[in-house]
Parts: structure tokens; sequence; C-alpha cells
């Protein structure tokens, strides 16, 4: 889906909520409180009352775009200009591209922004298999002193599958019985390797997550090898290069307490990438997504 295509097809609202309602409801309108299937339209086009409960309720209503006064193309092509980005796009930008630099305010464009990133978040995750990399990298705050102390830095933990799909974590620390956890509810216990670098708590990380010691490869990094045979984490240090690139480059700050939610939006995205019907794929999970008050985001 092109920028134009969404202005030409989603151009009012009516023709917004038409998709949204096909999206919500494939098999038919459905009462989202009591899930009644008797449902009468009011006369207002966009609004529903169930006969079972008299619960009234538009397709919008308990979702992402609850509660919300934009118009629903401005959701579109926020939509659309989130899952183009491929290194993601600031709320400051996105203020700039949809309102022009004098109008609009960040505060709305930022909370926009984060309503589309709760909808990323993945809810089924299947278990990884085949060949996984499993490793860890330090985002945010400065590094003072020697180059190996990481004060002030997020640890977020990687994990890919070969031709499959990517996962990052927001995680304290990289003891052993931590990435225990991450391994143990992410890989399969079938898999057919993980490999890692030598960072010692991996292999007591694999003994605690049920993973075989001969399912566990290698590649030690300080001695300068990055590549033996298939053996290599090139694969998910890849997927950390363009999430530190979307940090620098892109949001330019992130706080600990949002990085989470930028995270879901990367993997996402980069889980989709090869997708074409990704627009259509982010604005189903809109719909079906709880809704997100901004009291609680920024509880």
């Amino acid at each position: 889906m092109t920028l134009p295509e969404v202005n030409s097809l989603y151009s009012t609202d009516d023709r917004c909520r038409e998709l949204l309602e096909r999206l919500r409801w494939p098999e038919g309108l459905m009462c989202p409180r009591c899930k009644d299937t008797r449902v009468s339209r009011l006369k207002e086009y966009s609004r529903y009352e169930c006969v079972g409960c008299e619960y009234q309720f538009t397709a919008t209503s308990g979702t992402i775009f609850h509660d919300s006064h934009l118009p629903l193309p401005i959701w579109f092509i926020s939509v659309l200009l989130l899952c183009e980005a491929k290194k993601g796009m600031s709320a400051m930008q996105l203020k700039r591209t949809i309102w022009g630099k004098d109008k609009g305010s960040y505060k709305t464009a930022w909370y926009l922004c984060h309503r589309i990133r709760a909808a990323m978040k993945e809810v089924e995750r299947p278990m990884l298999d085949g060949t996984v990399e499993v490793d860890e990298t330090y985002v945010g705050g400065k590094r003072p002193g020697h180059y190996k102390l990481h004060t002030n830095k997020e640890i977020v933990i990687g994990i890919r599958q070969r031709g499959g799909d990517l996962r990052f974590f927001h995680a304290e620390d990289v003891k052993s019985g931590t990435l225990a956890n991450f391994i143990k509810e992410n890989v399969s216990t079938d898999v057919d390797v993980i490999v890692t670098d030598e960072y010692t708590a991996y292999p007591k990380a694999m003994i605690e997550s049920g993973i075989h010691g001969s399912k566990h490869e290698t590649i030690k990094h300080k001695d300068h090898v990055y590549v033996r045979g298939d053996v290599h984490t090139n694969t998910v240090e890849s997927a950390f290069s363009l999430l530190k690139r979307g940090i620098m480059g892109t949001w330019h700050k992130i706080s600990a307490k949002h990085l989470p939610a930028y995270l879901d939006e990367m993997t996402f995205r980069f889980n989709r990438r090869k997708r074409h019907d990704l627009f259509i794929d982010t604005l189903r999970h809109m719909v079906t997504a709880p809704a997100l008050p901004f009291h609680q985001l920024t509880a």
C-alpha cells in the first residue's frame, strides 16, 4: 500500500470505518461486550446497538482508536508511515509530515505513535527452531571510562531464527537465569542448534533452559573469529544494527520505561518486512488490541 493509494481509498471517516468493521468482524457484526450477533444500526451510520445488552458501540470502541478526536484518515496515514519506515519514525517527524512545522501538537503525535506501537505487540509467539542465534547488546546512556563498563545503558536480548522471526527483549541483567528464561519461553527444545558468542553465562543458561549441550555452538569474538562455517551470530547482530540506527538516527532518545514498546515496533515491522499486506495487518491488530488511555501510558 502506498501513500497515494491510502489517500485515495481512505479519504473519509466513512471509508475508514468500513474497512475497520471488516477487519474487526470478518464474520459479521458482534457486540464487543456480550458477543451477541443481534445488532441494529442506529440513525448515526457509524454507531450500533446490541439487542441483547443494549450496549451502543462503533468499530473503534474499546480499541486503540477509542476516544480519539483525530480523523481516521490521519490515523491511516500515520499507520502507513510507521509501517514503511524501516528504521522507525519519530513523533516530531510525524508531526511535521502531517501537520507541518507550525501546526499540530508534539504531544498528540507522540501519543498517536505509542498507540500504534501498542498494537504492534506480538500476542502469539510460536516457538523458534532450526538454527537460532542469541546475543545481547547495550543501548542508550553514556559509557564512561573503560569500554567494558555499560553504566547507564539498557540491556536488549536478541533471539533470531535464521530464515524466521526476530525477538527483542528488554532485560534487567544478563545472568544465566535471565537468559535461560528468555530461551525457554521462545526457543523449542527441538531446536537444531543455538549459536551464541563466548559470554560465560550462556552454557549454564542452556542447561537451565533444557537445551542439550551438543546443540550449543559458540563463536569466539575475542579471538577475532566471527564466522566458522555456519556458526556465527551475524544474523541477530544485523538486527541489532538496525535497532541502533533507529535509536541514534530516528528516535534519538528512548527512556527505559518505553524501550519495550520500541522493541515491539521494530520486531513487528521486521518480521513482516516481506509481506504485501503490512498496512492492513497493522490495522487488524489495532482493532483487536485493547485501548491505551493516556494516563496509563504516562503512569
